[in-house]
Parts: C-alpha cells; sequence; structure tokens
C-alpha cells in the first residue's frame, strides 16, 4: 500500500516548514548550491548529480527546477521519507535507499559514470566523525576530475569568542523568520505516526533503522582537514551566516 499524493504532500508541506527552524535562510541556501552545481556543469551536456541525505526530496526538487536537463540520484535511509518524495516528488530524482557509508553503499547507486556534482544540505552533520572521512574518501574517487562535492550545513565556529556570536546570530534570525505554525523536528515525527495511512511506512521504517550515528559538531577547519585528507584538492566557503555555511569541495 502506498501513500496518496494528497497525504504525501500535507506531510512534505509540514516537513518544509519545520526546517525552517534548523537551516538559517533555506531558500537562499538551496540557491547557493544550486548556482554552483550550475556553474560546476556548466560545459556538461547531461550532467549527473548526487544528492546526499535527500529526505522527502527537498533539495532535489529545487536544483531539478534549476537544471531540468540533469539527472539527479537522491540518496537517503529513511523508508517514509523516500515514500514521500517518490510520491510528491517522482519526477525530480531517481530515489535510493541506502545507508552512507555502509558496505556497497557506492555500488548501489548504479551509476553509468561518474557524478559532476554532490550536494548535500543539513544532513551530514548526522554521521559520526569516523563515517564522514570514510564517505569523503568514497567520493573523491568518485567524483569526476574537476567535479565539486557542496555541502551545506551547521559548521560550528573556532576560536574562543566564535561559537557564541555564530549560535546568537543564528537564533536572533531564525527568531525573526518562523512565522508561527512552524513544527519542530519531534513534533512532525510524532504528528506523522499518528496518520493511518504512513503506519506502514513507518512499520517500515522501525524494521530497518539502524543504531542512532553519534553524529558530528565538526567545524569548517575540520571538515577542510578531511577532505584535503581524502584526496579533494580545495576547500572554500561560498556562503556564510553564523554557524551556517556553504562548504565546495573540488575533486
Amino acid at each position: 500500500m502506498g501513500v496518496s499524493m494528497a497525504t504525501a504532500e500535507y506531510w512534505v508541506d509540514r516537513w518544509e516548514r519545520q526546517q525552517r527552524r534548523y537551516a538559517i535562510h533555506r531558500e537562499e541556501r538551496f540557491a547557493v548550491l544550486a548556482d554552483v552545481a550550475e556553474y560546476a556543469t556548466r560545459d556538461v551536456a547531461r550532467p549527473l548529480l548526487l544528492d546526499l541525505g535527500c529526505g522527502p526530496g527537498s533539495l532535489a526538487a529545487r536544483v531539478a527546477g534549476r537544471l531540468p536537463h540533469a539527472e539527479i540520484v537522491a540518496v537517503d535511509r529513511d523508508p517514509l521519507l523516500l515514500e514521500l518524495a517518490r510520491t510528491h516528488r517522482a519526477e525530480a530524482a531517481r530515489y535510493v535507499e541506502v545507508e552512507l557509508g555502509a558496505a556497497g553503499w557506492v555500488e548501489a547507486l548504479r551509476l553509468d559514470r561518474a557524478p559532476d556534482a554532490v550536494l548535500t544540505a543539513t544532513a551530514l552533520h548526522c554521521l559520526g566523525e569516523d563515517t564522514l572521512a570514510l564517505i569523503y574518501r568514497h567520493l573523491a574517487q568518485l567524483l569526476r576530475p574537476g567535479g565539486v562535492l557542496v555541502n551545506a550545513d551547521h559548521f560550528p565556529a573556532g576560536g574562543p569568542a566564535g561559537p557564541g556570536l555564530a549560535a546568537h546570530l543564528g537564533r536572533r534570525r531564525m527568531a525573526r523568520t518562523l512565522a508561527g505554525d512552524e513544527p519542530d523536528w519531534a513534533s512532525w515525527w510524532r504528528e506523522a505516526a499518528e496518520d493511518p495511512e504512513l503506519a506502514h511506512a513507518f512499520a517500515e521504517r522501525a524494521r530497518r533503522r539502524p543504531a542512532t550515528s553519534p553524529g558530528n559538531a565538526l567545524t569548517f577547519a575540520a571538515h577542510a582537514r578531511l577532505l584535503r585528507a581524502a584526496g579533494f584538492r580545495s576547500v572554500t566557503c561560498v556562503w556564510q551566516y553564523g554557524e551556517s555555511r556553504v562548504l565546495v569541495a573540488f575533486a
């Protein structure tokens, strides 16, 4: 039994609204990701893009709108979020259920050529540092020469004064952005679990869900060190507000 379009649309809309709590200037960040992908693939007739930790297809849908000639492979481990994506945003990408960093995860993508860009938004901070380092090594080998990894996420500031200031800027900007009836992460999952139409997806999610990842709180500098150690040539920040940044690494 699948999810109806109306149900998928409702829960994806609720997802988009709750994510506004956690990604400063979320639409602007998505636009920057698409800008970098557009630039990196400007001479490619049919670009291949990967979207890591795609959730219900938020980033894939926006990039597909900007780059309709691109092929997007969107990856996540959560069967519930992928079912919402496949129902509500079926045309945006080919969706693959796989756990990033697990044995054989790259082969499970079934790619017919090297990707031109790997995009990810508010996802890689959920991975432990060792898993992240492994994924960076895999991506450095997977991307075509000159390809890019573009990561929009939270990067805690370094130094004695930076973290407090960056966090304060983020909190103040969020307070000005939220409009009122915005669910948070916990309430979205709690409310979605009560929808009978999603019961089968929650049951599958419970059956497949691996152990909780420890996550990471790596600074931008720490990510840059891991990326260079993995084989990326250079790393730069192309957008920032407080702890929220868009990192670009060149293969």
